[in-house]
């Protein structure tokens, strides 16, 4: 009778399993520089929200004033005084007309701006929402 070959390897010890845990300095330094990315894109996703907050209630606050453009107006300069400084707002109109022209992406005349100021503005009020909308919050202003 012929014998098992396999029964002769009963004195074979098979290896244990590895364990993966230690792991090594490699996936250390994986796991580390996986969490500083994901820290610091969580950092500046919040730097970008805190920013972009004054647009924002800019934009919640000429919903409540859609016909009222010296309202509009009066947000844009807000909005422009808190990114870019008092003394861009305070801009003599020629001036003011261009760094808005710039910042908002919309196209404004002199009439325009020379409206706000009388009984009956001539103005768009949806204009001037758009301009809110659309206002830029981080361009170098060299006007």
């Amino acid at each position: 009778m012929m014998q098992n070959p396999l029964d002769a390897l009963h004195d074979v010890i098979p290896p244990e399993q590895v364990s993966w845990w230690p792991l090594t300095p490699a996936s250390w330094a994986v796991i580390l520089i996986a969490l500083l990315l994901v820290s610091a894109g969580i950092w500046l996703a919040v730097r970008h929200w805190q920013h972009n907050a004054a647009k924002r209630e800019a934009i919640k606050l000429s919903q409540q004033h859609t016909q009222d453009a010296l309202a509009l107006h009066g947000i844009l300069k807000r909005l422009t005084r808190h990114y870019y400084g008092t003394e861009q707002a305070a801009q003599p109109t020629a001036q003011w007309l261009r760094l808005l022209n710039k910042l908002t992406r919309q196209q404004f005349s002199q009439q325009d701006l020379s409206s706000l100021y009388s009984s009956q503005p001539t103005i768009d009020c949806s204009k001037l929402m758009a301009a809110i909308k659309t206002f830029k919050t981080k361009e170098a202003v060299h006007v």
